[in-house]
């Protein structure tokens, strides 16, 4: 088959560009023109690739039939356009190639106007699409506008809160101030009226009953520790027989029960030993209940060294080594401090009484003065009174009283002005004469 060379297109070199243009852009293969039996016809390279193959406007891959698209609707529809406008548009410049050979200018016109069209649609399309597209930028900037807007709209929202907080904070801060002013305003109220009871109860105490109470409550406080004391020397094999005879002498006892006043008066002569009636302020013991309490809360107050100096007196070490087996509280004491223990809290009882009437006797008058009874003294009742319980024969007559002598005495008595605490005494054990019973 012989193959016939094409003319050379001698028209306007605007259509050439152009047409060559859209060759370089569509990528075709040459073209060929055949001989027939007939007339010369122009056919393809069988060469050449499938159009299905090749690429077209911007790179971008065709097809001469519309591909199968997923997506909306309306993508579907404009990618078939865009494919239709795509295979028309190859048509055309297939037409416009075949007008070349043989040359014919009506029909290179004709295929020019078809190219020229196709490629218009092909731009409206791109035009379309670029529109298509600034309209959705617009959106998505009308749409990130609205969410700054908002954001700015929140912004402010929390600069509200931030500074309503800030309010807040600075009104917590002066209620907490205020409430500090209104705790320390209490507390000093709080002391105040403390101080106001304190004062109104020592305005109480300040009087003979009250005296008379504190001296009463000396005695049994006296009486009290002098229970465990017994306990402890008969738990540590104590004789309490010589125990009580040194310290009364050879008592006749009408009870041997009674042993346990010669105990009570060993013990008050050491408490009120070295005894001066001076009025001092008891502040400092009267507002605790427990006077352990005391000792702690001001360990260098002069009650605190009175319990202490007292202590180390009327327990002797050897006592306190035989109740213990150390000398630990000794040891406590020696260096200002004071046992929270049962025993100690006992003893720490009788002294803050002692300490307390001294210093309410002082306080009633200056001149107070403290008095003591010999053994073999003749017993008084103005001045004196049994300790005993049960006193058989005491009140039998005037006679057999008068009869009666001091063997040792259990706690001095005192004279504040015009009152009399009397003293108290064992009394020796009445002989009743022949035929009285």
């Amino acid at each position: 088959m012989e193959v016939v060379a094409a003319k050379p297109f001698k028209t306007s070199s605007n259509i050439s560009e152009f047409v060559s243009k859209f060759a370089k852009v569509c990528k075709l293969r040459s073209i060929g023109v055949f001989a027939s039996e007939n007339n010369a016809s122009l056919v393809v390279d069988d060469n050449s690739r499938d159009l299905t193959e090749e690429t077209g406007f911007e790179g971008q891959k065709v097809h001469p039939h519309p591909a199968e698209v997923s997506g909306k609707n309306n993508g579907e529809t404009e990618m078939e356009k865009l494919f239709e406008i795509v295979s028309a548009l190859k048509s055309s410049y297939i037409r416009l190639q075949e007008a070349h050979i043989p040359y014919n200018p009506k029909l290179i016109i004709a295929a020019n106007k078809l190219v020229v069209a196709e490629l218009e649609a092909l731009c409206k399309i791109k035009r379309a699409y670029k529109e298509k597209q600034f309209r959705k930028f617009e959106s998505d900037l009308s749409h990130i506008a609205l969410l700054q807007a908002k954001i700015e709209v929140n912004e402010g929202f929390v600069e509200e809160l931030k500074f309503q907080v800030k309010a807040k904070n600075s009104e917590i801060k002066q209620l907490a101030q205020e409430l500090r002013e209104l705790d320390n305003g209490n507390a000093k109220l709080a002391e105040k009226v403390k101080q106001m009871n304190v004062e109104r109860k020592f305005a109480v105490v300040y009087n003979v009953n009250t005296l008379q109470e504190a001296f009463a409550a000396t005695s049994k406080s006296i009486h009290d520790f002098a229970k465990p004391l017994i306990s402890l020397m008969k738990a540590s094999g104590w004789n309490l027989d010589l125990a009580a005879n040194s310290i009364g002498g050879e008592v006749v006892y009408s009870k041997r029960s009674h042993k346990k006043y010669a105990f009570e008066a060993y013990i008050g002569r050491r408490m009120f030993s070295g005894m001066t009636l001076q009025g001092y302020n008891l502040d400092d013991v009267m507002r605790f209940d427990d006077p352990i309490d005391a000792l702690i809360n001001d360990p260098d107050s002069e009650f605190s060294k009175f319990c202490g100096k007292k202590y180390l007196l009327v327990v002797h070490p050897i006592m306190e080594a035989s109740f213990f087996g150390n000398l630990d509280y000794r040891t406590l004491v020696l260096s200002g401090k004071h046992p929270r223990t049962p025993f100690y809290q006992i003893f720490a009882k009788m002294a803050k009484w002692v300490w307390v009437l001294q210093g309410i006797a002082g306080s009633l008058d200056p001149k107070a003065r403290a008095f003591a009874v010999n053994r073999g003294s003749k017993f008084s009742d103005a001045y004196m009174e049994s300790v005993e319980e049960d006193k058989e024969g005491a009140v039998c007559s005037v006679q057999l009283e008068s009869m009666r002598r001091v063997e040792f005495m259990v706690m001095p008595g005192f004279k504040i002005g015009e009152t009399l605490l009397k003293s108290r005494v064992y009394l020796s054990k009445v002989e009743f004469p022949l035929g009285k019973s």
